[in-house]
């Protein structure tokens, strides 16, 4: 890149944020568009859970079965509910042709390198956003299992490092004593160092700070996108927006499952959908026995983390569409499980509930880089790893945008 160029992120959520900070540090003037305060969709107030480790691709042998067990259980993780829309039905098409060992273990070697490099490019970060500013704590990660045969295939299965740690129940309540209630209905326990809880709204708004100081930065503008605009070829040449026209160089999609609709009408298919994803946030009282470990209860699919002075509990995959609304049994149900499994962690009764759109692909890769008009640029579909991926996710985007040597083979996080 020779002359300064300008971009416009489409995009307020942590994958927007951090895609902004990469690219000024690129070299790029940047100006930011989002229709609300920065940081108030998917990012919100989801599970915290910075898991470079844990990225298991959702689609996998087997899972087409145990969601049909799901939805017919009481506290089933999933609820599906058809729509008159074909997306839904392509997407799930192309999730079952995923649900494979091969394409799983494909998928999740990617995985592992975005998470790694997205652990060092947040480490980078430190110096410019004080990891305090978010409530960022090495908390390590525990993953329970209620199953013996559950258990026993974790265990079984191989470890890349050899630097977890296997755990039987009782190890698991000596290590974590939040989970003294839990210990009679678990087979045990896998422990790893180095996985990290946050507060990814908190990161939000800091980072969006520092980007507001950055001599390049041109400022943040409110408004909803109502189109792109192309010029019929293999350019775009502007946005039109409620604050007007606007118009730059470059142009990256990083709108959550809003990118969809502004993708297809300019001809390009996001194989998005929107996963539905609750959370708790209850605040810790003095006396409270609420976990130090971020923990995930594996058959449950849900996640428990400490933030602050507050116990973030999040859960569940709800395929309903764009409904942000909240369903009080879905809450309900996770409520009482999560009183069962940890009583005194933290103060219930002034417990409150959120629910936010997980903008998933069908293999769980986000899709980051290039599309066919040579100015537009994507980063999307981090789907529940949002906040886990954002920084390694926005250094891939940065890199490829001023033509860099990629860190590694990520081909399969390329439009298709």
């Amino acid at each position: 890149m020779n002359a300064m160029q300008e971009a416009i992120v489409i995009g307020g959520g942590v994958i927007g944020l951090t895609s902004a900070w990469w690219l000024l540090d690129a070299g790029y003037s940047v100006t930011l568009l989002e229709r609300d305060a920065v940081g108030m969709a998917a990012s919100y107030r989801n599970g915290g859970q910075l898991s470079y480790r844990y990225v298991a691709p959702l689609a996998d042998a087997g899972v087409p079965l145990k969601a049909l067990q799901w939805l017919f259980q009481e506290h089933g993780p999933l609820r599906f509910k058809p729509e008159l829309d074909l997306r839904q039905w392509r997407w799930l098409a192309r999730f079952l042709a995923n649900c494979n060992g091969a394409a799983n273990a494909r998928t999740t070697a990617t995985l592992l390198e975005l998470g790694e490099l997205s652990r060092r490019a947040m480490g980078e970060l430190g110096s410019v956003v004080p990891p305090l500013a978010f409530g960022w704590r090495d908390a390590g990660k525990m993953v329970v299992y209620r199953s013996p045969s559950a258990f026993a295939a974790a265990v079984a299965r191989p470890d890349a490092d050899d630097s977890r740690q296997v755990l039987s129940s009782a190890e698991c309540v000596a290590m974590e004593p939040a989970l003294a209630a839990a210990q009679p209905l678990l087979a045990g326990g896998i422990f790893n160092q180095g996985e990290a809880v946050a507060d990814c709204y908190a990161f939000c708004a800091a980072l969006s700070q520092q980007l507001a100081a950055h001599p390049r930065f041109k400022g943040t503008v409110r408004a909803d996108v109502h189109r792109i605009v192309s010029d019929g070829a293999a350019r775009i040449k502007g946005l039109d927006t409620s604050a007007g026209p606007l118009a730059a160089d470059h142009y990256v999609l990083a709108a959550g499952i809003d990118s969809r609709d502004l993708a297809a009408a300019i001809g390009l298919y996001l194989p998005l959908y929107p996963l539905k994803g609750y959370s708790l946030t209850a605040p810790i009282r003095a006396g409270d026995c609420a976990p130090a470990v971020s923990i995930t209860d594996f058959e449950r699919k849900v996640l428990y983390a400490r933030i602050g002075d507050s116990l973030r509990v999040a859960a569940m995959v709800d395929m309903v569409g764009a409904d942000t609304t909240l369903d009080p049994r879905r809450v309900a149900s996770l409520t009482r499980q999560v009183r069962q499994t940890m009583p005194q962690a933290a103060d219930y009764d002034h417990m409150t509930a959120w629910a936010g759109l997980r903008p998933a692909t069908p293999d769980s890769a986000p899709i980051i880089g290039a599309t066919p008009y040579r100015n537009l640029w994507l980063n999307v579909g981090q789907g529940p790893l949002g906040f886990t991926f954002a920084c390694g996710s926005a250094k891939l985007l940065a890199g490829a945008m001023r033509g860099a040597p990629p860190p590694f083979d990520w081909r399969g996080l390329a439009l298709r």
